[in-house]
C-alpha cells in the first residue's frame, strides 16, 4: 500500500509541474548567488538542480558572487578591508584578490557541472559552461567624496554573444568583474551583474538565491510577492534589514527594467530554486511589475467605457445583457484594465461568501489587444481579490471560451457544484459550461 500511495503522490506531482515546464521552455533564466552559498558547501546541489532546469529546455545564466572569498584572500595576504555604503573599496591588492576568488569559484562552478554519477540529476548530463569577457565596466568613481578605486559597475553585456551559447544549449557563467575598452578590471557586485545581464539579455526570470531569510512584514507576515510599486513603499519603510533590503533594491530595479519576475530566494533550503519556480506559491519573494494605474478596480466613471466594450460581445450572445443601470449597481464588483483613459479590459467578480466561492463573470477584452496577456492579467487579478476576500473557489459560466479557462487551472464541473442561490439563477436556456478553479 505505501508504494502505491507513493507511486499515486509522484505522478500527481509531475501532473502538477508539466503546465511549468510547458510555460518555461525556451525561456531564459539568470540564476545568481552570493559566494557564502558555495561556502556553505551547496554548490553541487545547486548544479544538479540548475541543470534539471536545462534539461527541461530553459536556458539558464549563472553570476556568483565572490565576498566571503575576497575576503579570505584579503586575510591571507593581511590587507585590510575597507567599505562605503555597503562597497568595498578596491585598491590594487583587493583587485588582485578578487581576481583569485574570481579564478576558484569559476573552476569549482565548472566542476561541480561536470558531474556525472550514476542516480543523481547530473547523470547523462554534459552540460557545458562558457564565460569569458561578456561584462564591460566602468569605475564607479568618488562618492560622497570617497574614491571606490577599482569598484566599478556594469557598462555594457555582451548579449549579441550570449544569446547564440543559450541557444546552442550552453550555460553561460558571469563572474562579478568587468573589464573597460582600455584593458582594465573592476570589482563588481554580484547584484549589479545579475540585473544588468537579466536586462539586457531580456530575461524571462531573475532569481537570487540569498542568504538572508524570507522578507516579513511589521507583522512578521512572509511576503510572497511584491508588484514594483509595493517594493518601492517598502523600501521606504526601511524595516528591512540592511541585506534584504540590498537584494530588494536591485529586484525593483530589474522590474522596472524589463524583467517581468524576480525572486528572492533563500538558498539554506533544500532545492530552492526549484520550489520557487514550480511551485504555486513558491518559497521566497518574487516582485513583478504591474502598472497598477492601469489595472484597478472599477468606479462609476467607468461605465461607459465597460458598456462600450461589452457591446459587441452581448450583441452576439457571447455575454448575457447588462444595462447600464445593472453596471452601475454593480460597478463596486467590476475591476478594469485603463489606457490612456481608454477601458479596454474588465471583468466582475460577485461573492458567495457563506460558500466561500465566488462568480468570475464579464470577462473582456479589446479585440485589438487580445495577443498581449492581457486577459490573464486580470485573471490574476481576480484571483488576488477573491483571496483577499477570503474566496477559496472560483468559478465561471461560459458558452465559448471553455477551453482558455481549462488551460489556466479551471475544471470542468456541473450545476450541482454551484453556490445554492446562484444554482437556482441558472439559465438552463444558455447551457453555459461550468468551470471551477481552487485558489
Amino acid at each position: 500500500m505505501p508504494v502505491m500511495e507513493n507511486s499515486i503522490q509522484f505522478v500527481q506531482w509531475l501532473r502538477s509541474v508539466a503546465p511549468y515546464i510547458h510555460a518555461f521552455r525556451g525561456k531564459t533564466f539568470v540564476v545568481a548567488f552570493p559566494g557564502e552559498l558555495v561556502s556553505a558547501g551547496t554548490l553541487p546541489v545547486l548544479a544538479q538542480d540548475l541543470s534539471l532546469l536545462h534539461a527541461m529546455g530553459i536556458k539558464v545564466v549563472i553570476v556568483h558572487g565572490s565576498r566571503p572569498q575576497v575576503q579570505e584572500q584579503l586575510a591571507l595576504r593581511n590587507v585590510e578591508s575597507y567599505f562605503h555604503n555597503g562597497l568595498r573599496i578596491t585598491d590594487a591588492a583587493a583587485l588582485e584578490c578578487a581576481k583569485e576568488a574570481a579564478g576558484e569559484l569559476r573552476l569549482d562552478i565548472e566542476a561541480a557541472f561536470s558531474q556525472g554519477l550514476p542516480n543523481t540529476p547530473m547523470a547523462h548530463a554534459a552540460i557545458r559552461i562558457i564565460s569569458g569577457n561578456f561584462v564591460t565596466a566602468r569605475p564607479i568613481g568618488v562618492i560622497d567624496g570617497v574614491d571606490l578605486e577599482l569598484t566599478g559597475v556594469v557598462r555594457k553585456i555582451a548579449a549579441e554573444t550570449i544569446h547564440p551559447i543559450l541557444n546552442a544549449g550552453g550555460l553561460v557563467l558571469l563572474s562579478p568583474l568587468g573589464f573597460s575598452p582600455t584593458g582594465e578590471a573592476f570589482n563588481l557586485t554580484m547584484e549589479d551583474v545579475a540585473v544588468s545581464a537579466a536586462t539586457a539579455l531580456r530575461a524571462d526570470k531573475l532569481i537570487f538565491l540569498s542568504e538572508t531569510p524570507v522578507m516579513r512584514d511589521s507583522y512578521q507576515r512572509e511576503i510572497r510577492e511584491l508588484s514594483s510599486a509595493q517594493a518601492e513603499d517598502l523600501l521606504k519603510t526601511n524595516q528591512l534589514p540592511q541585506d534584504s533590503a540590498f537584494y530588494l533594491q536591485h529586484c525593483l530595479k530589474a522590474s522596472c527594467s524589463g524583467v517581468p519576475r524576480v525572486h528572492i530566494v533563500p538558498f539554506d533550503i533544500d532545492g530552492a530554486a526549484l520550489l520557487e519556480v514550480f511551485t504555486h506559491d513558491g518559497v521566497g519573494t518574487m516582485v513583478s511589475y504591474e502598472n497598477l494605474e492601469s489595472l484597478r478596480e472599477a468606479t462609476i466613471e467607468d461605465v461607459g467605457g465597460i458598456l462600450k466594450l461589452i457591446e459587441p460581445l452581448e450583441a452576439d450572445g457571447t455575454l448575457v445583457k447588462r444595462g447600464r443601470e445593472l453596471i452601475e449597481r454593480e460597478i463596486d464588483y467590476f475591476s478594469v484594465i485603463e489606457h490612456d483613459g481608454v477601458i479596454f479590459g474588465c471583468a466582475a467578480l460577485y461573492p458567495f461568501a457563506s460558500e466561500g466561492m465566488a462568480e468570475m463573470a464579464c470577462l473582456t477584452v479589446n479585440p485589438d489587444v487580445q495577443t498581449q496577456g492581457d486577459g490573464e492579467r486580470i485573471l490574476k487579478h481576480m484571483e488576488k481579490r477573491a483571496r483577499a476576500a477570503g474566496i477559496g473557489k472560483l468559478f465561471v459560466l461560459t458558452t465559448r471560451t471553455a477551453h482558455w479557462f481549462l488551460k489556466r487551472g479551471f475544471v470542468s464541473a456541473t450545476v450541482d457544484d454551484l453556490p445554492k442561490n446562484r444554482q437556482q439563477m441558472y439559465n438552463w436556456q444558455r447551457k453555459s459550461l461550468v468551470l471551477i478553479k481552487t485558489l
